[in-house]
Order: C-alpha cells, then sequence, then structure tokens
C-alpha cells in the first residue's frame, strides 16, 4: 500500500512539472508580445499598423529620446559636444552593453552620444542622463515631460538606457513618431545612426545595427533594442528614390528575425507609398517647459544649470543719434563748405580736356584711382594688396598725387560700409622724366590658405543637383560669411552633403550662426 502511495505521489509530481515546464514555456513566448508600425516619413502617414499602442517594453529604442534630449540641449547651449562630463557611480554600474565607464571619469559629450547611439552602451547613455537630469530619477521625469511635448501619449521612462524597469513603457507608434522626430528636427546628427563603427574616446565601437544596414538598400538607422522582456526591437529608417519610410518592431525572436521583418515592413511601406507626396514635416516641439522644470530635477533638488537660450531678434532697431553740441555743429559744417571748393576743383581738373600727348589709359587710370574703394563690414578676412602698372606711353605724362579726405557720416550697425580715404592721381600736361619700362598690369593677393581647414554642412539632399541648388542659394544670401568659401557636393549613403568648405573656424562659426539666425539648418565641420 505504502509502495503504491509513493507511486502515485511520483506520477503526480511528474505532472506538475510537466505541466509547470509547459506554464513556463508558454508565458515566455508571451514575454515579447509583437507589434509593429509602418509610415510615409515625408507625410506621417501610417501605411501598416499591427498592435500600434500595446505598452511594452522599449529596451535600448529609449536612448532615441536620450539621444534627442542631448541634441536639443546642445542646440539650446546648455551644454556643448565638448563638454567634460563626469562620470557617475550610477552610470558606472550599468550591466553591458556598455562602454567600460568608470566612476569619476571625465569624457566629452560628443563621445558618450556616439557609443549609445551606435554601440547601444547602457553606461553611455546614463551618464549623459545623470548629467543633464542631475540623477537618474530627475533625467526621467526630463524624458517623460519631453516625450509628452512631442506628442508620444502612451510611452513612460524610468531611465536613460532602457532596461527593464517597472513603469518603462512605449509603444510601436510612439517609436515610430520618435524615429521622424529624429530624421527631421536635428539632421546635422542623423547621420551618426548610420555609421558602422565610430571613435568613442576610448575605443571603436561597432554598430549593434550593422547587419540590417548592409543587407537593406537605402538603411540609413535607426536603433535597436533588446531584453529578455522585450525581445528583439528595431526602429528603422530608409529611403529609396523621394521615398522615406520609418518603421518599428517589438518583440522580434532573434536579430535574424527582426531584420527579416523590418525588411518586409519597409518593403511594404515603398509599395504603398505615392510617388509624390507633399513634405509635412513635424511641428516643432515647444520644450522649455520640459527644460525649465528640469532647473528643479522634477523632485524639488536644484541641479545648478545654466541655459543660455539662443533666440532670433524679431526687430533691430537703428542705434539712437550721439548728442553733438551747437559748437561742433557749426564747426563741421564750416570744415564741409570750405572743402567744398578744393573738391570742386580736383573734380573740374581731373575732368578738363589734356593735350593729345596724354595717352587715354592714363586718362582711365587717374579716373579710376579717383574713385573712392569700398570696405568689408568686418576685419575677419585678410587685406587685399593690388599693385597696378600702366602701360608706357611714347609722351610719358607726369601724374601729381594729391589726397582727398572724403566726408562721411559714422557707420551704425545697419549702414552701409565705411569707405577709406582715397589718394586722387591727376594727369598733367607737364612732360615727366623718362621712366623705366613698367611690368604689365599685376594683381595680387595675400594668400588665405592657412588654417583654413573648416566648413559648413547644411544637410544631405536626394541629388547633386538639389544640393547645388542650395549651396548657390545660400552663398548669394550670405555672401559675407561665406565669401571665402569653396561651394563642394560630396556624396554619401544615402544622400549628397552640401558644405561650404576652405574656411577658419571662426569663420565657419559665424557663417553657421548667421544661417541658423534664419531658421537655416547648418553645422560647422572640423578638420
Amino acid at each position: 500500500m505504502a509502495s503504491l502511495q509513493g507511486l502515485f505521489a511520483r506520477i503526480f509530481l511528474m505532472i506538475a512539472f510537466a505541466t509547470l515546464i509547459s506554464v513556463v514555456s508558454v508565458r515566455s513566448g508571451q514575454a515579447a508580445p509583437y507589434a509593429a508600425v509602418v509610415i510615409d516619413a515625408r507625410s506621417g502617414e501610417v501605411l501598416y499598423d499591427q498592435n500600434a499602442d500595446a505598452r511594452l517594453h522599449p529596451a535600448s529604442l529609449t536612448k532615441m529620446l536620450t539621444l534627442y534630449i542631448a541634441f536639443d540641449a546642445v542646440r539650446r547651449g546648455e551644454i556643448s559636444l565638448d563638454t567634460k562630463i563626469t562620470v557617475s557611480k550610477n552610470a558606472a554600474s550599468k550591466p553591458p552593453s556598455k562602454l567600460g565607464l568608470r566612476a569619476g571619469q571625465r569624457i566629452a559629450l560628443r563621445y558618450l552620444i556616439r557609443a549609445a547611439a551606435v554601440k547601444s552602451a547602457n553606461d553611455a547613455a546614463s551618464a549623459i542622463g545623470d548629467h543633464l537630469g542631475g540623477s537618474e530619477a530627475g533625467f526621467a521625469a526630463r524624458m517623460d515631460r519631453t516625450a509628452k511635448a512631442l506628442g508620444m501619449r502612451n510611452s513612460t521612462f524610468k531611465n536613460a538606457n532602457g532596461l527593464t524597469a517597472s513603469g518603462h513603457l512605449s509603444t510601436a507608434r510612439d517609436m515610430t513618431l520618435l524615429g521622424r522626430r529624429l530624421f527631421y528636427d536635428f539632421p546635422e546628427y542623423y547621420n551618426i545612426f548610420s555609421r558602422l563603427q565610430t571613435d568613442a574616446g576610448m575605443t571603436t565601437v561597432r554598430n549593434t545595427n550593422r547587419r540590417f544596414l548592409n543587407d537593406y538598400k537605402g538603411a540609413d538607422g535607426i536603433k535597436t533594442g533588446y531584453t529578455s522582456a522585450a525581445g528583439f526591437n528595431l526602429t528603422a529608417s530608409a529611403e529609396r528614390g523621394n521615398k522615406r519610410i520609418i518603421a518599428t518592431i517589438f518583440g522580434g525572436k532573434s536579430t535574424a528575425d527582426r531584420n527579416a521583418k523590418m525588411a518586409k515592413l519597409l518593403d511594404l511601406g515603398f509599395g504603398n507609398a505615392k510617388n509624390n507626396v507633399a513634405l509635412r514635416k513635424p511641428a516643432a516641439a515647444d520644450l522649455s517647459a520640459a527644460v525649465a522644470a528640469t532647473q528643479g530635477n522634477g523632485d524639488g533638488r536644484s541641479a545648478g544649470k545654466t541655459i543660455r537660450l539662443v533666440t532670433v531678434l524679431k526687430t533691430s532697431p537703428r542705434p539712437r543719434s550721439r548728442p553733438v553740441s551747437e559748437e561742433r555743429v557749426v564747426a563741421t559744417a564750416e570744415a564741409v563748405l570750405a572743402m567744398q571748393d578744393d573738391i570742386a576743383g580736383l573734380l573740374a581738373e581731373v575732368a578738363a580736356p589734356l593735350p593729345p600727348s596724354v595717352p587715354p589709359a592714363a586718362i582711365e587710370a587717374a579716373i579710376a584711382l579717383a574713385r573712392p574703394e569700398p570696405r568689408p563690414e568686418t576685419s575677419d578676412a585678410p587685406s587685399e594688396d593690388i599693385e597696378v602698372a600702366l602701360d608706357p606711353a611714347p609722351a610719358p605724362t607726369a601724374i601729381t598725387e594729391t589726397s582727398m579726405a572724403l566726408v562721411t557720416p559714422e557707420a551704425d550697425i545697419d549702414s552701409s560700409p565705411r569707405r577709406r580715404p582715397a589718394k586722387l592721381l591727376v594727369a598733367s600736361a607737364e612732360p615727366a622724366k623718362a621712366a623705366p619700362q613698367a611690368p604689365p598690369v599685376v594683381v595680387t593677393r595675400v594668400s588665405t590658405s592657412g588654417g583654413r581647414h573648416w566648413g559648413v554642412n547644411l544637410g544631405r539632399f536626394p541629388s547633386r543637383s538639389s544640393a547645388e541648388r542650395v549651396l548657390m542659394k545660400t552663398a548669394l544670401s550670405e555672401s559675407v560669411a561665406l565669401r571665402d568659401g569653396l561651394r563642394k557636393v560630396i556624396e554619401r549613403r544615402g544622400g549628397y552633403d552640401a558644405n561650404f568648405m576652405g574656411l577658419s573656424r571662426d569663420q565657419a562659426d559665424l557663417a553657421c550662426r548667421r544661417l541658423q539666425a534664419r531658421a537655416v539648418q547648418c553645422f560647422t565641420i572640423g578638420p
């Protein structure tokens, strides 16, 4: 009897164990539900969706929002790409994938951005978040406020890296919207997502999405993600012809499975998208409230940051005239009247007919030199030295030199360029001593090649002709800052970069600031 009870007990345990195994298997299969969205990036139109608004674990797709906030902070002047960030203990303690940062280490923001975008390094993303938010919780609050301002309605965040945490959830629709925002809001940084490898300061890192970038024609981003709770996630963007498609997958079973499904979704998008679609970029988001709230970390503690907002002046009033005493006005008027006779006499002398022995070339040279020469508004460019030699005439003629100071009002900020005093060369009929043979006309310019290894990038365009049109239009509208720039179109993966090259660093910075003041997207290119 006892043996029979023992047999039943063993059978019961075996059945219970098998049931437990099956339940665990079923649950593990359901741990990463599938969701997908495909949109036409030009218009934002949804071309396909499945479980688009299901709140799921985004994994490292979270880093897209972390990078969006970092790019915005740089644009606002809250931080620069060269700012040295001190790595927190929280950031250094994150599990792989990681860059290998140590607590207390100082590293430039640009390297943290590269590591987070390309290698999907958790420690790099956390270092960015801890610095901009003051703490992990502070940055998570800023992420929530930013997501809401961008229109991500069903996303809540608890950290900057995407490691699984209670309440850290998003949707395929929200992540697709965020991918479109990265492309249109920060085109100057978007190319980082297509790099197969990059220098992260400490080491060279390789892209976690390199297989898909290599295998799918036109793919140029954006971000992968994986945790056991999320499965294999991917937000991808690709361009073919005049079409750009952005899609997101949640819950892939493996890297190969995820990439294969993404290829099918993008193919579906390119097949269903219309050829001619009006471009409707997403409206500019107001992130001022999200940034201002970060000053208190969202939890009542001050982060101690100073924000320098870059704004555009709506009006540019002229400065008021300086107060001038009556005596000074009278003295100036008398001086001008006294000079009028001299000026009139000199002009009459130049205009008077000369003897036939004076060659026409000498007459034209004297009149040309009498005209004042305009000076450039700024002194950034080196001056030009011009030498002019006249061909010898059969009967040499003496040319006398008379200084004539041109009276001009004091220049305002918006006034035309000042004119420098000119030397008036007046030809006379008095014979001069024979002069040696003069060389032909020579024009020389001081070399400006030294140190001009900087440039300005105006973005990436679908064709070479469109890039050249943008360069020509910009050169005409910003001729002062870009007068020394060389227009250059460089073919890249997915388009053509429009660049002005051959500038100094100061010229490139000045040109980009002036363009940004007119809402023209640009960024400087270093040597």
